[in-house]
């Protein structure tokens, strides 16, 4: 609804919006926090007020649509630290001041102009397509607004328009500033280059001791090892709980009985078709079965190998074509059909292989059946239990003393780090529940935790009962892992210094031709490259060398690759003719026009702001979103 509301002002109220994302934290430095503000008002520009109701619904409606694109409810502090509760008031206090403007503009609507907006909203269509007040009157019940109040926002959102309409209507951006930006955007380069690779630097050798414990010193912190904690947890799951040896005999048989049906397994054949492309070629074809020879010949004949014919196991139920089901169960085993019209070809069938119906025994799926109702019975125990062991929780049980008495094992997983990574850099193998490793770390030795939910219908509690501080490793803990950094760091450092050299030679006049030859390189050309694109060898940073100069540059830069670095020198420049009549030209007028509209607007927002003043109830804004008077909005 609020959505629905918001869409009646046409472009002009998203282009406050839009503004607001830009402007809406200048409001903060002018405004005046006062506590003798109604009971009902969030804020006040001038003399027009926002209330706390409008506050309030937009507020929830900005937080379960984020709370719908994340997948689970915001808490309202959650909100608050995404800046929810001042987008809301920026957007809120931005149309007061426009109401605030248009008002002492005298601007107005009539009643017949803004009867013809509200009825000619889509929202409030009926079936036929025509206007239905049955159709607003629901949707205003459905969202809590009165039509008296509706009607008012409605007049306020067109007079907004208006307003908004005088201040930036119509406003296009200059053709020559189109030019300049389409031949910004359209221009392309090519360039002659180098690309120097770690194949060009060669082997880089072990560092010597002297080296490699120089530079253990010096990145000793990349190298540290984290904290460390280990903890107990009891898992209550159904599978934890479900007890087989407590399932009775007699009721697993009555279970058998129960789902018979279910191990049941009805008739199946073995069954192989040949389709033909006609009936007459399927009867001639029968009538050589007839007089000697068999379905493997047909296949023979036919350049068909058992995979293009064989359907499989198949009850009669899996036949798509009833008539093909009929067919193959009236035939005995080894027998072949004669021509058999179904609903998309005719075919001959060949029956290899019948199994008969047949039922499990109970001996056979004892075991499954017993599973089943030992977990069917912890589904409906674990709840109970739930409370039994929260119960003890409270009266001060241990988890070793818990899982002594409620039967349950109590798990000790190796020692992880905030990443869940053990001390030998693999994966620790931790239950699934959300927020084990986090609380991990925010526990400490000793401390009560809250359980957690653990899948659909399960529960786990915990306790860390160690925790191994972080601390440096020595060089002969990491030593391989130095060694391996050390050389990734010579391999850059021998890059830059040959990109470096080729660049200055370059610089000098030196061509790329005659450093390729000396350094084993090629020269390469890279045609037709936009700002905008990336290709080849040339990433983003590439393409940014590439134009950051005139025909004639020189520049060094990494490469699209990992550990690779190009000498490019500019070699030509294109820019397409410009043309104001093009499809691309009007879209991009179109985007800046809006961009230079929406720029203008903020600013006429914030000065109104900023002219009337802005004075914000912090306490009653507080109430609304859950947070105490001192919490920072």
């Amino acid at each position: 609804m609020l959505d629905a509301l918001r869409k009646g002002a046409g472009t002009w109220i998203a282009k406050v919006f839009i503004a607001l994302l830009i402007f809406s934290f200048a409001i903060w430095g002018v405004a005046d926090f006062l506590q003798g503000f109604n009971q009902s008002t969030a804020a006040k520009v001038g003399e027009t007020e926002v209330s706390l109701l409008d506050f309030e619904r937009t507020y929830r409606s900005d937080l379960n649509r984020l709370s719908q694109q994340i997948g689970r409810p915001l808490t309202p502090d959650e909100g608050s630290s995404l800046g929810i509760p001042q987008q809301a008031l920026g957007r809120l206090v931005a149309e007061a001041a426009m109401n605030n403007a248009a008002k002492n503009l005298q601007l107005g609507v009539s009643d017949e102009r803004l009867a013809s907006i509200i009825q000619s909203d889509p929202a409030f269509r009926g079936f036929d397509g025509r206007y239905d007040r049955g159709r607003l009157q629901q949707l205003l019940q459905a969202n809590g607004y009165r039509e008296d109040e509706y009607v008012i926002q409605r007049r306020n959102i067109a007079e907004r328009g208006q307003l908004a309409e005088g201040v930036a209507g119509g406003m296009k951006a200059p053709i020559s500033y189109l030019a300049v930006l389409d031949a910004y955007q359209r221009e392309s380069r090519n360039a002659d280059y180098l690309l120097i690779t770690a194949e060009q630097i060669g082997e880089i050798e072990d560092p010597s001791t002297d080296a490699l414990n120089a530079y253990f010193e010096e990145n000793k912190a990349d190298f540290r090892a984290p904290e460390y904690r280990e903890i107990k947890y009891i898992a209550l799951t159904p599978e934890t709980l479900a007890r087989a040896e407590d399932v009775n005999e007699d009721d697993a048989l009555a279970e058998y009985e129960r789902r018979k049906d279910d191990f049941f397994q009805p008739e199946r054949r073995k069954v192989r078709q040949m389709s033909f492309p006609s009936q007459d070629e399927a009867e001639a074809a029968a009538e050589e079965l007839k007089n000697g020879k068999t379905f493997d010949d047909l296949m023979s004949e036919r350049n068909l190998a058992n995979n293009d014919v064989a359907l499989g196991l198949m009850a009669k139920s899996d036949f798509l074509d009833e008539a093909l089901g009929d067919a193959a169960f009236s035939l005995a085993e080894g027998e072949t059909s004669g021509a058999v019209e179904g609903r998309f070809s005719t075919v001959i069938l060949n029956l290899e292989e019948i199994r008969p119906e047949a039922t499990q025994p109970f001996e056979e799926v004892r075991e499954g059946i017993v599973r089943d109702l030992a977990q069917e019975q912890a589904e409906r125990e674990i709840l109970d239990l739930l409370d039994e062991i929260e119960d003890a929780r409270a009266g001060g049980a241990l988890l070793d003393e818990v899982g002594n008495r409620f039967s349950l094992t109590v798990e000790t997983p190796a020692a992880f780090d905030a990443s869940g990574n053990t001390t030998a850099e693999t994966e620790v193998d931790l239950p699934a529940a959300d927020g084990l490793v986090s609380g991990t770390f925010d526990s400490d030795v000793a401390v009560e935790n809250d359980v957690l939910q653990l899948g659909d219908q399960g529960f786990l509690w915990y306790e860390v009962t160690k925790v191994t501080p972080s601390r440096d490793r020595t060089i002969d803990e990491v030593e391989d892992r130095v060694i391996a950094a050390w050389k990734r760091d010579e391999l850059t450092k021998r890059l830059d210094e040959k990109a470096e050299e080729l660049l200055t030679r370059a610089q000098n006049g030196t061509p790329l031709l005659a450093l390729a030859t000396g350094e084993g390189l090629e020269v390469k050309t890279a045609e037709g490259l936009t700002r905008n694109a990336t290709s080849g060898d040339f990433g983003r940073e590439a393409t940014t060398s590439l134009f950051s100069g005139p025909v004639g540059t020189v520049a060094s830069t990494n490469g699209e690759a990992a550990n690779s670095r190009l000498i490019l020198r500019v070699s030509g420049t294109e820019t397409p003719s410009f043309d104001a009549s093009a499809t691309e030209v009007a879209t991009l007028g179109d985007q800046l026009s809006q961009q230079l509209q929406d720029s203008l607007l903020g600013q006429f927002v914030t000065e109104q702001e900023n002219q009337a003043g802005v004075e914000i109830n912090q306490a009653g804004i507080a109430r609304v979103i859950g947070l105490d008077n001192n919490s920072h909005y």
